[in-house]
């Protein structure tokens, strides 16, 4: 805010400023042709010319701190709004990222935020000092003959119809720009995620002409919408220049007939071009109005998702341990209505109790799985932890009680310490030393070049399948939860490696 307003106050002393010049030279015009023999003139003329210094380095120091200021308070705005939009796609529950590639949510949380920075920098700014300076040239033109000034005004209802027509258009294409932009960014990701694969299937090439055609196609979404402006801003420079026409014509004879002072005359052309200057400007800031409404219309788009797990009133903090009593009841799931993946499900779990889910792949185990955690809501039926239905109890404190362990593992770009952290980032050294040993884990990290603070690579990429999983189950046993879920976490690695799991599991259950 303090930024904003220091930008406002600058902008208007900047109006002002702009405004001295042309009344400066006025001054000197009327000195040179009236006052030739004046002894005083000039002692005027380098007062005039101080004025002009001063002004020159105000000028200066103000359009400095309007742009700083601007560009503060944009990037100030932007980076609230890409927090709320992330934190808004956290609260969205996975079916809503089954069907969206990562590339899309990430251009809309870069990309299409980042046009706003334009808009509170640029744009707006543009519009409001642009705005400013046509009232008070306005002002001072009426001032210096209101005839000439009436005319010269001739052309304006031809730029603001035409700034209405060029929203109409120019908007959707900038929208389109996005989202192929967005496409673009998604292609880009699967590619540079799917690097191994492509280069163990030799698809270089096909995969070098799809994402050339994505850029191709953004190349085109682009041009599409800079014609407009093409044909846009050359339209505004033309209906401007019919005014000064207008103006040259009757201001040179208002002046031949002596009705109207050359120094009057020159001042008004002096100002007539600071008039329609704006008036140009303003195509421009347009622009980029156009620009962020459109991507201001994406991410509404994406705001309207709701989170599809609604926090009941009254939901239960569970604090402390669960005991780990689990039930289903009758429970059903469907990902498509009208077909059911699970149909009247009812299971038993005691606490400290194994149990193993068997059955070929596609029969449900993953999604039996998911519903404990609440990733999904039972369609019907009901699952309960210690008594309480899993949809009383809020989201924290339910995940609090769960550790799970999947089959593809997922690991983040950092060491190995921060990744193991990650299940309980307050435990201590020892804490973490013995959840490694327990899984299994602690003798290949410290083989490695730097032990716990080796870097692992994204998606931990340096490590093999079985040290990725034995690392999964060490943040698994840190976070030390009553609740224990694997999604086939042997199923991946060799039988030597699986016998090293199975010990680290065997005793995290002990």
């Amino acid at each position: 805010l303090k930024a904003l307003i220091i930008t406002v106050f600058s902008m208007l002393a900047l109006v002002g400023a702009q405004l001295v010049i042309p009344w400066v030279i006025r001054q000197l015009v009327d000195a040179v042709t009236t006052r030739l023999n004046d002894p005083t003139t000039l002692g005027f003329i380098n007062q005039l010319t101080l004025i002009v210094i001063l002004v020159f380095i105000a000028r200066a120091a103000l359009q400095f701190l309007r742009s700083y200021m601007a560009h503060i308070a944009g990037w100030s705005v932007v980076a609230d709004l890409r927090k709320f939009v992330y934190e808004h796609l956290q609260r969205l529950s996975l079916r809503f990222y089954e069907d969206k590639q990562t590339g899309q949510l990430m251009s809309r949380v870069i990309n299409d935020t980042d046009l706003f920075e334009q808009l509170i920098a640029h744009a707006i700014p543009d519009v409001f000092v642009n705005l400013i300076t046509l009232i008070a040239i306005s002002v001072v033109l009426f001032n210096l003959n209101w005839i000439l000034a009436l005319l010269s005004l001739v052309p304006i209802p031809l730029v603001v119809l035409s700034l209405r027509l060029y929203a109409r258009y120019v908007r959707p294409k900038f929208v389109e720009r996005q989202r192929v932009l967005g496409e673009l960014n998604a292609i880009l990701n699967d590619n540079l995620s799917g690097i191994r694969e492509i280069k163990a299937f030799t698809r270089e090439e096909e995969e070098y002409w799809k994402v050339g055609n994505g850029i191709e196609s953004f190349k085109n979404a682009n041009l599409k919408a800079l014609r407009l402006m093409a044909i846009f801003q050359p339209f505004v420079e033309f209906t401007s220049s019919l005014g000064m026409l207008v103006v040259i014509y009757f201001g040179g004879r208002l002046a031949f007939r002596q009705v109207l002072p050359v120094a009057d005359l020159v001042a008004f052309f002096l100002y007539l071009e600071m008039f329609y200057q704006p008036v140009r400007n303003l195509s421009g800031a347009w622009e980029a109005v156009q620009n962020a409404l459109a991507g201001a219309e994406r991410i509404a788009g994406l705001l309207k998702e709701e989170p599809e797990l609604e926090k009941r009133e009254g939901a239960i903090a569970l604090t402390g341990k669960a005991q780990g009593h689990i039930r289903f009841n009758n429970v059903s799931f469907e990902y498509i209505p009208g077909e059911p993946v699970l149909e009247n499900i009812n299971l038993d779990i005691p606490p400290r109790k194994v149990v193993a889910l068997v059955g070929p792949t596609g029969v449900g185990k993953s999604t039996l799985a998911s519903l404990i955690p609440r990733f999904y809501d039972v369609t019907s039926g009901s699952i309960t932890l210690d008594g309480h239905d899993i949809r009383d109890l809020t989201l924290e404190s339910l995940r609090r009680q769960i550790s799970i362990v999947l089959q593809d593992v997922f690991l983040f770009h950092g060491t190995v310490r921060e990744n193991i952290l990650f299940g309980r980032p307050n435990a201590t050294e020892a804490e973490m030393i013995e959840a490694a040993k327990i899984a299994n884990a602690h003798d290949f990290i410290m083989n490695l070049p730097d032990g716990y603070d080796t870097l692992i690579g994204e998606r931990g990429v340096k490590l093999s399948g079985g040290q990725k999983q034995r690392l999964s189950i060490a943040r698994a046993v840190l976070k030390d939860a009553p609740i224990l879920i694997l999604d086939e976490a042997t199923s991946a690695v060799d039988t030597e490696t699986e016998l090293l799991i199975q010990q680290a599991l065997d005793r995290l259950i002990a």
